[in-house]
């Protein structure tokens, strides 16, 4: 073995060590997105069941639905690219 070949095999190593961080980076940067929008989700559901005081629904309860609705199906499209 000279040290060409042992050079070749540490930048191949560092590659490879790169490579695994960039994967690692993707995969992390993937669930972090997935639970802000469960958590935004809930927090819409929560704003939606939020009731006036006589029990009628406020205005914007429509619009929070709809907006969890759409989240909800952002989400399970966005699972599988």
């Amino acid at each position: 073995m000279n040290v060409n070949d042992v050079v070749a095999e540490k930048i191949a190593a560092a590659r490879a060590r790169a490579e695994a961080a960039k994967r690692r980076r993707a995969a992390f940067a993937a669930n972090r997105q997935r639970g802000l929008a469960l958590r935004h989700a809930a927090r819409l559901r929560n704003q939606a069941s939020a009731r006036t005081t006589d029990g009628t629904a406020t205005e914007s309860d429509s619009a929070a639905t709809a907006a969890v609705e759409s989240a909800s199906t952002a989400n399970t499209t966005e699972e599988n690219p």
